[in-house]
């Protein structure tokens, strides 16, 4: 059903605008599969966590790591019902351990630095992690995605260390901990994925 929405949306799109090629079209299709498939997914996910017993700190967690996610990347799943799962995996299970395994303040506080220096190097290294289906042909655009992912890395990490919820401070640090993995070449390996420069080349000035 997505997929078809997406089809004739993108067919639409083409029309309008007809300088856009058999490549262009593509990442539009891409796009608009990913818009239309996220909007269930989050309601999805918000829904089982609240039958899980931790709605409010997933979704305060979803909103806090939500911008360094985004400007960092990672790898995509191939099909939207692995994508459903990863995602609920992601955010559920790092929030029932939050819930469940509460950290005390030291070694918190260890864990907020390694993180925040592990992340700190796989950024400089590999973000933003784009996609095949989804490339990012510019180094401006990487640039300026590179520099917002030292800054969102560095001001969720702050949010954890200052935040009195407690258990909202672990699950930052471990859905943290899983999205630096997550740009890394073992986990677009292991998932089958390829960064855009892979397929496309070296971004363009």
């Amino acid at each position: 059903m997505i997929e078809r929405i997406s089809n004739f949306l993108t067919a639409q799109i083409r029309k309008e605008q007809e300088d856009i090629d058999d490549e262009r079209a593509e990442a539009i299709n891409y796009g608009l599969q990913l818009i239309l498939g996220e909007v269930p997914k989050i309601f999805l996910l918000f829904f089982i966590s609240f039958l899980c017993g931790v709605g409010k700190l997933t979704i305060a967690t979803f909103f806090l790591i939500l911008p360094y996610k985004a400007f960092s990347g990672g790898f995509h799943l191939k099909t939207h019902l692995g994508c459903i799962l990863s995602t609920n995996f992601f955010y559920i299970g790092c929030t029932l351990i939050a819930k469940h395994i509460v950290l005390n303040d030291s070694i918190r506080s260890l864990l907020i630095v390694i993180t925040w220096l592990v992340g700190i190097f796989f950024v400089s290294k590999y973000a933003p992690a784009d996609t095949e289906n989804f490339p990012i042909l510019t180094k401006k655009e990487r640039k300026q995605k590179k520099i917002l992912s030292y800054l969102t890395l560095t001001a969720v990490l702050l949010i954890a260390i200052f935040i009195p919820w407690k258990e909202c401070a672990n699950a930052i640090v471990y859905t943290v901990m899983l999205q630096n993995f997550f740009i890394t070449p073992v986990a677009y390996r292991l998932t089958k994925n390829k960064y855009g420069y892979e397929v496309y080349g070296y971004a363009e000035n």
